[in-house]
């Protein structure tokens, strides 16, 4: 498996595992779901670190799309290479720093950390059309 692959795969079950923290402060705040709760999707009141871990998850889930679709083709293109690499692992990074960031209600780094993985997105898209 190529390093770009396998952090497709580590992006992956980070942005799957994202939607934890909000599920934990659901529960911890309004309890376990009860029958009504499925009729009626409306939100419950939660905390603000409950409403960031929900737009952490949201916002992780956005932004793997088009880092996937970009890295699957690279390596169809058969152009994986060091360069392709670097700025797939620096997206995983970016992508783990920024969750932590906003979960934590971290502002003005949040916005950097997320304009830099659109950079790694950005280097990817190069290197595959160049």
């Amino acid at each position: 498996m190529s390093t770009d692959l396998k952090y497709v795969a580590f992006t992956t079950i980070l942005t799957a595992s994202l939607w934890i923290p909000y599920v934990v402060c659901q529960v911890m705040t309004n309890g376990p779901l009860a029958p009504p709760n499925y009729v009626d999707p409306a939100p419950r009141p939660l905390p603000l670190w409950g409403k960031r871990a929900d737009r952490t998850y949201i916002n992780a889930v956005e932004t793997f799309a088009p880092f996937a679709a970009l890295v699957i083709a690279v390596h169809l293109a058969g152009k994986a290479d060091a360069s392709t690499a670097f700025w797939a692992i620096a997206f995983f990074w970016l992508r783990l720093a920024h969750a932590v960031v906003y979960l934590l209600g971290i502002p003005y780094l949040r916005t950097l950390i997320f304009t830099f993985g659109y950079v790694a997105i950005v280097g990817l898209f190069w290197e595959l059309i160049k």
